[in-house]
């Protein structure tokens, strides 16, 4: 990769970027990001237009959807990161959601997979929920030779950033969390 990457949290501002980068060849502009925050109201609006609107109105409320990776000035590359309490089910039991946050996918621009990206993602991922107070954060990886959910990364990757698998959900997902400490204070 030519470029340092830079990351950024999606908000109102950098929404033109994030709709440059959903909306760029190969992108997952059907899904907008969508798939596991829809309401079920939203869930019946299910064409593309409704989904990015659905998206827009989060982003530009305020809710926590992900972060933007740049190479330069350009978005490459998307995390979704939030607190899990803003996703509908991604696991069957959510009953102590307070200070947990969820990386539910990626996507990486195609020039640049295998690189190494989805690493840095998740670093800065667990960086950006640590500064917003998150005590965990859950994954729902998925073995590389599985035939879908490949977009929610892979278990080794996770594994390397210090997550540890505590469950299954479904056939293919793994749960996977990483305990955050508190961020360090210097006793100045």
């Amino acid at each position: 990769m030519e470029k340092p990457l830079a990351f950024h949290e999606v908000s109102a501002e950098r929404w033109p970027d994030f709709e440059r980068l959903f909306e760029a060849k190969g992108s997952p502009k059907y899904c907008w990001c969508m798939a596991w925050r829809a309401s079920s109201a939203e869930a019946k609006e299910a064409d593309d237009a409704s989904r990015k609107a659905a998206m827009k109105e989060r982003v530009c409320s305020g809710t926590p959807v992900g972060l933007l990776a740049y190479a330069g000035e350009e978005p490459v590359a998307w995390c979704s990161i939030a607190p899990r309490s803003t996703y509908r089910r991604l696991v069957g039991d959510q009953s102590a959601d307070d200070g947990i946050w969820s990386i539910a996918c990626f996507f990486v621009v195609r020039r640049l997979r295998g690189t190494g990206i989805s690493r840095q993602l998740i670093a800065a991922a667990v960086r950006h929920a640590r500064s917003h107070g998150a005590k965990m954060i859950e994954a729902y990886p998925v073995d590389a030779d599985s035939p879908s959910y490949r977009f929610m990364g892979f278990v080794p990757v996770f594994a390397e950033a210090g997550f540890t698998e505590v469950g299954r959900e479904g056939k293919r997902r793994h749960v996977m969390r990483l305990k955050l400490s508190s961020p360090r204070r210097s006793n100045k």
